[in-house]
């Protein structure tokens, strides 16, 4: 018996030259469209391991990609290296997970030179695009001196070259037309491929070696069982504490709880009463995101729904930008004159409130890439000793070199917490120690939140 495995359209197609049965194959089925078997392309390199394994010949026409012999001049650590290579073992499959400022972009690079094909890197926004383009470009070489082709899907140019960087949105758009063309798929912060068109498009693509980077790989609604199906299991795992002092920056966390004015705990006890009081009689447990959606569910035709939903929202919004937390964020200011600061919120209305009353560069979802830029470059040569921001800095942005962070308010979020700690803990040339401040209304429910989060 003879197989011929190909490509088509985000599928592979396994041709059989006679009557003979196959082994089970994973993921392959009769096609009700055509006369044959398929499976999803993202199965190929687990077909070919089964064939090999029952010993039967076959045929490969899915991939035809040229060999590319790159290199850089990046050394790695001990732990990239160890983690480069549990990846290969894994037959060049699976999730690293690093913190922020581990170097997980060196450990791609040397992941595109130990494959030698053509290469898709994904990625979440168009600050990490032009960030993983600058490095492709700039830090690999072929064996003549020369340099890659770049292609780029995303940030309005659209063109595939050997080594192509897309955003996530781009590569479910393009999906059908990428299919057959890498070798190898990288995925920077994977954990938002568990998105449902995302990891539909990850199943259309048959690169048989795929990497997963990340800060923090599992997700709330179960989504990474899906991902390590689609990219492999988690194959090595560092977190902070494992890499301060001798890689990252030894660090400490310091909460402050800081009190409500009697304004605003008569006006937070009011709000939060209110919403307390409906769970009590309506079944609503509000232990999880799914809690929340059937209460905003809820609040489209029942009016008490309704008015426990915003005045959650009003308590909230209470506790996270209370007029004590600003006074502490000042003293916090005056304190590290001599510092590179970072201040984090949970809203846009608060990142323009504090940059008004402390006169600190802002940086939103609303700021111009060439703005963003020119923030944080000068941040870096430090004509700016401070920034304010509330989510766009929590990933895909490099952001200089800093040593303290304000916390002033966030989500209970693991995956928020240890990016923003990330910010902070690139190894400091005088050994100096990082330092995390959190912002939390006391006696509030902002103190779970909190806990939750740590």
């Amino acid at each position: 018996m003879t197989v011929t495995l190909r490509y088509e359209a985000g599928t592979i197609r396994l041709d059989v030259d006679d009557g003979d049965s196959l082994p089970p194959l994973p993921g392959v089925e009769a096609d009700p469209r055509a006369d044959g078997l398929a499976a999803p392309a993202y199965q190929y390199a687990a077909i070919r391991r089964a064939l090999e394994t029952a010993d039967v010949y076959f045929e490969d026409r899915v991939l035809d990609l040229p060999a590319l012999a790159l290199q850089s001049e990046y050394e790695l650590r001990d732990y990239q290296r160890d983690a480069l290579d549990a990846w290969a073992e894994n037959r060049n499959r699976g999730v690293l997970e690093l913190p922020t400022g581990s170097g997980k972009t060196v450990i791609g690079l040397k992941a595109i030179e130990s494959i030698g094909q053509p290469t898709l890197v994904v990625v979440p926004t168009i600050d990490l695009l032009e960030q993983w383009r600058a490095e492709l470009e700039t830090e690999l070489v072929d064996s003549d001196g020369g340099r890659p082709e770049i292609g780029q899907l995303g940030g309005g140019v659209q063109q595939v070259g050997d080594l192509t960087v897309a955003t996530y949105d781009s590569t479910y758009l393009r999906a059908d037309d990428l299919g057959d063309r890498f070798g190898l798929v990288i995925y920077d912060e994977v954990h938002h491929l568990g998105g449902q068109g995302f990891r539909d498009a990850a199943r259309l693509l048959a690169a048989p070696a795929r990497l997963g980077l990340t800060a923090t790989f599992e997700r709330p609604d179960g989504a990474h069982e899906t991902i390590a199906e689609l990219v492999g299991d988690v194959v090595y795992r560092r977190n902070v504490d494992d890499l301060a002092g001798e890689h990252l920056a030894d660090y400490d966390v310091k909460r402050l709880e800081v009190p409500l004015t009697p304004d605003e705990r008569e006006a937070y006890e009011a709000a939060q009463g209110t919403f307390t009081d409906y769970l009590a009689t309506s079944n609503v447990t509000f232990r999880s995101a799914s809690d929340y959606q059937e209460l905003v569910k809820r609040s489209g035709n029942d009016p008490r729904a309704r008015e426990a939903l915003l005045a959650k929202q009003e308590a909230r919004r209470i506790v996270q930008e209370s007029e004590n937390k600003l006074h502490e964020l000042g003293r916090l200011l005056d304190a590290h004159a001599d510092d590179r600061v970072i201040v984090f919120t949970a809203s846009t209305d608060l990142v323009y409130d504090v940059a008004e009353r402390y006169l600190i560069p802002a940086i939103t979802h609303e700021t111009g890439a060439d703005e963003r830029r020119e923030i944080l470059d000068r941040f870096r040569r430090g004509t700016y000793s401070r920034i304010v921001a509330a989510n766009v800095l929590d990933e895909g942005v490099d952001v200089p070199d800093a040593n303290v962070a304000v916390v002033i308010a966030g989500s209970g979020s693991e995956r928020e917490f240890t990016q923003r700690l990330g910010r902070i803990l690139r190894p400091k040339d005088d050994g100096s120690r990082a330092i995390l401040y959190e912002l939390v209304s006391a006696e509030t429910a902002e103190e779970r939140v909190a806990d939750r989060r740590r």
